[in-house]
């Protein structure tokens, strides 16, 4: 995760969504993110927290384009490929493209 996260802020456009919007502090918010996506390959870890709320609301301050999740897919499948392989790369592959794809269809604006 470590290195994703590295990888991924070397983007400006990703840079600017974690580091300007988001505020976040790598250190802090690793274990939380490891936890999660512990939960989701093993069915293990303790994340609590309700992912879709927390993107729902930084979407509210910066629109988390089509782009921008091609983007985070791009370097999680090339951060996945490089340090891992088997079943489980797939896997956490698998589930990041549900994932975002469910998120892109939740944080589009509802028609009335």
């Amino acid at each position: 995760m470590r290195a994703f996260y590295n990888t991924l802020l070397q983007d400006d456009a990703m840079a600017y969504i974690f580091n300007d919007v988001a505020q976040i502090d790598l250190e802090a918010h690793l274990p939380h993110i490891v936890s999660f996506w512990e939960g989701v390959v093993f069915n293990t870890g303790d994340y609590r927290n309700n992912v879709m709320q927390l993107h729902l609301n930084l979407n509210a301050k910066a629109p988390l384009s089509k782009e921008r999740f091609e983007t985070w897919l791009e370097v999680f499948y090339g951060s996945v490929d490089c340090h891992f392989e088997g079943s489980n790369a797939e896997k956490i592959k698998t589930r990041a493209l549900s994932i975002a794809t469910v998120m892109q269809v939740k944080l589009q604006p509802s028609v009335k």
